[in-house]
């Protein structure tokens, strides 16, 4: 679970539109398939098109020659456009680390391949930078479905499609983490915790996570004033492949994020890495079993259903998770 709850009683301050023109911005769009290449070019279209003009865009390619190649050839004449390699293992981790070696602004800002950010996506996120305890901004992700949203997948586990769910705030608030197809982080910020931990991210197409969440955990342990705000006024639009609204991927994303949760909780430590997830499932999904058994029509029970069924299987994949650490002599 991509979680955002913090639960902290601090109230974030009221962005400063009038401090934009202080703060430089590189966005980093990070991408592995050539299957995804027209979501690509749209992603990269609405960085290219911010009501506040970015100062970098940097596309980074994982370990795909053929894309490389292919980037290369669409975007060679567009000045504002970079396209790298990741110079560091496959995955999304390093991938986002070429990014920040090679950028120049104050903010590095991240853009998922296949999410389009609307118009005033970089002057909404940058007007928080003026405070200087904010170390990390994020926003809202709404899902794209290939159609009708299917009736049996619960709101609360949108997450599972990398998307804004069900339990986050609906105002601007302080979180632990922000979504990683939506965030932005100062640069020095990210130099003095040294980046994105190999160790866990997505990997290709296999559905781990937290890369962002071990990242935001690393960033408070080492600076516990620092600030990370949600403003879901900042939005982009995160496109769901139809392959990921089966629930085949329901529950092997829901597994993978419970093995990825074990690894982040032996990096950061359980306290700080389960935190969320104990508001999370005491809070949140309750309330949803009992709203679809409230309302049993139009997939309700199968939404319910899901609910309970995704939740067993994240505990699983953690416990998993945990055990193999522990066989390997981790602990």
């Amino acid at each position: 679970m991509t979680l955002d709850t913090d639960g902290m009683n601090v109230a974030p301050h009221t962005p400063d539109v009038s401090a934009v023109g202080a703060v430089s911005v590189t966005v980093v769009i990070c991408a592995y398939s050539t299957e995804r290449w027209e979501l690509l070019c749209s992603s990269v279209e609405s960085a290219l098109h911010q009501d506040h003009p970015l100062d970098q865009i940097l596309l980074v390619i994982d370990h795909n020659d053929e894309l490389h190649r292919q980037a290369l050839r669409y975007f060679g004449q567009e000045t504002r456009v970079t396209v790298l390699q990741n110079r560091f293992a496959r995955g999304l981790s390093g991938a986002r680390n070429t990014g920040v070696q090679a950028s120049t602004g104050t903010v590095v800002a991240f853009l998922d391949d296949d999410a389009a950010a609307e118009p005033d996506w970089s002057h909404a996120l940058v007007s928080h930078y003026h405070d200087p305890d904010v170390a990390v901004v994020g926003g809202h992700a709404e899902p794209r479905w290939p159609g009708a949203r299917p009736s049996w997948f619960p709101e609360e586990f949108d997450w599972v499609v990398g998307c804004s769910y069900r339990g986050q705030p609906r105002t601007v608030a302080l979180v632990r983490n922000p979504l990683g197809c939506n965030m932005s982080i100062r640069r020095d910020v990210l130099d003095d915790v040294g980046g994105f931990d190999g160790a866990v991210g997505r990997i290709g197409s296999i559905p781990t996570g937290c890369e962002e969440t071990e990242l935001c955990i690393r960033i408070r342990q080492h600076c516990p004033t620092a600030q990370i705000v949600y403003d879901p006024g900042i939005r982009v639009h995160h496109y769901v492949a139809l392959e990921r609204i089966t629930s085949r991927y329901f529950y092997r994303r829901c597994y993978h994020e419970g093995r990825s949760k074990a690894v982040m909780s032996r990096l950061v430590g359980a306290a700080d890495g389960l935190r969320s997830e104990r508001v999370y499932t005491r809070t949140v999904l309750p309330t949803a079993v009992l709203r679809s058994l409230m309302n049993p029509r139009n997939g309700g029970i199968q939404r319910g259903a899901a609910v309970i069924a995704g939740l067993a299987v994240t505990a699983t994949g953690y416990a998993h998770g945990r055990a193999l650490a522990i066989a390997n002599g981790v602990r």
